[in-house]
């Protein structure tokens, strides 16, 4: 106890410091020393914006959430045996061998009604969208193949990770696991999707991009921006009357900002490329619509607060509270098929348990995607004519 009183008083100190005056290079040192993993891109030097990050990270719940990045990141070339460098037969050859059988690489005709063949990545907040964005798609009428995923919980499941875990490479040396990487080189697909993690940087991403750009000109590419989380609080609220619609719109703003650098940096990279699929301003309406009475069903906004079970969020973590994986599938469907999910007129195909979510919340739902990808330029969507379909 007496360790951690006194590391938050030095991160105090620190915090206090990086507000009055930029630290000098001999204080940026001496913190290096005492919190290595401050140096988020592991270059062996702390900048004033990683020990921001850093005690930023750790002030509200006490969980690190600066990840340290191998300093193979910062080099131009990955390691000569990254199965990235490989031709289509060795990676299928790789897959084959690490899981000691024959593999049959998914790969799927193209739809001839538009529906598009997607490989992806992700962590526990991807999983609910994942699971009900291809019930959507099919419902929307559309021959939906499989997706082809690659997930985690966590940190395990970031664009980083899998790409050092699907390579073979730095913490995963020479134990490459080419799930992915096997089928993008051996298949046609259509888009990538990802979602984001602490300490996001745009060589990720681009890493990704471009492995499929050499096979797939045509491919694009969709992130998902998670969403607020009780870690925005300085303290916990004792009761669901101290959350507000202002105070989620400022989460929300704060939470685009996080990723304002990545996305504008990647989409520099590759124009007309890469684009966000905005579950943060759908949560954020989610929560005014709340606050209205205009959720039927819906108990309250976070059940560690209000102890409701059918509320926005359940835990400490920010995963979504029950029904609320209908309302991400959507916000899925809209961005990357570039339609209102009100325009579909089937139900959704699975049976609502105990008659929730309601078709009439699940309506309401739909209309919250549409608005939430109008609402965020970084969808790549305009509907100036509101007839439900992209222009």
């Amino acid at each position: 106890m007496m360790r951690l009183m006194t590391v938050c008083v030095v991160l105090f100190s620190t915090t206090s410091m990086l507000a009055a005056d930029p630290p000098s290079a001999q204080q940026l040192a001496k913190w290096l020393k005492r919190f290595p993993k401050a140096d988020a891109n592991g270059d062996g030097k702390l900048t004033a914006q990683e020990a921001a990050a850093y005690w930023k990270s750790r002030r509200s719940t006490g969980v690190v959430k600066t990840i340290r990045v191998d300093p193979g990141w910062n080099k131009e070339r990955f390691p000569d045996h990254a199965v990235c460098y490989k031709n289509p037969d060795q990676i299928a050859a790789v897959l084959r061998e690490v899981l000691k059988q024959p593999v049959k690489l998914a790969s799927y005709p193209k739809p001839d009604d538009g529906a598009l063949r997607i490989v992806g990545t992700g962590h526990s907040f991807m999983v609910p969208g994942y699971r009900t964005f291809p019930l959507i798609t099919r419902a929307a009428g559309l021959k939906q193949p499989p997706l082809m995923t690659h997930t985690g919980g966590g940190v395990t499941g970031s664009a980083r990770y899998k790409w050092e875990q699907e390579n073979g490479i730095f913490q995963f040396d020479s134990k490459p696991r080419p799930k992915l990487l096997a089928a993008i080189a051996n298949a046609e697909w259509d888009v990538m999707m990802w979602g984001p993690y602490y300490g996001d940087r745009p060589e990720f991403y681009s890493c990704w991009i471009d492995f499929c750009l050499k096979y797939h000109p045509h491919m694009k590419f969709y992130m998902s921006d998670a969403w607020p989380q009780l870690e925005q609080f300085d303290r916990r609220p004792q009761s669901e009357d101290q959350l507000t619609a202002e105070m989620f719109v400022r989460f929300g703003k704060e939470r685009r900002e996080t990723s304002k650098k990545l996305i504008e940096t990647l989409n520099q990279q590759y124009p007309q490329k890469v684009f966000v699929m905005p579950t943060c301003e759908a949560m954020v309406l989610a929560v005014d619509y709340y606050l209205r009475g205009q959720l039927p069903g819906v108990e309250g906004v976070h059940t560690l607060i209000g102890g409701k079970q059918r509320s926005l969020w359940r835990d400490q973590i920010g995963h979504l509270g029950p029904g609320f994986d209908r309302l991400e599938g959507y916000v899925f469907y809209a961005t990357v098929y570039r339609k209102s999910p009100e325009l579909i007129e089937a139900d959704f195909p699975v049976k609502a348990k105990d008659g929730f979510p309601s078709r009439e919340l699940d309506r309401t739902f739909r209309k919250i995607a549409w608005q939430a990808v109008l609402n965020d330029p970084r969808s790549g969507i305009s509907d100036q004519d509101r007839n439900g379909v992209a222009d």
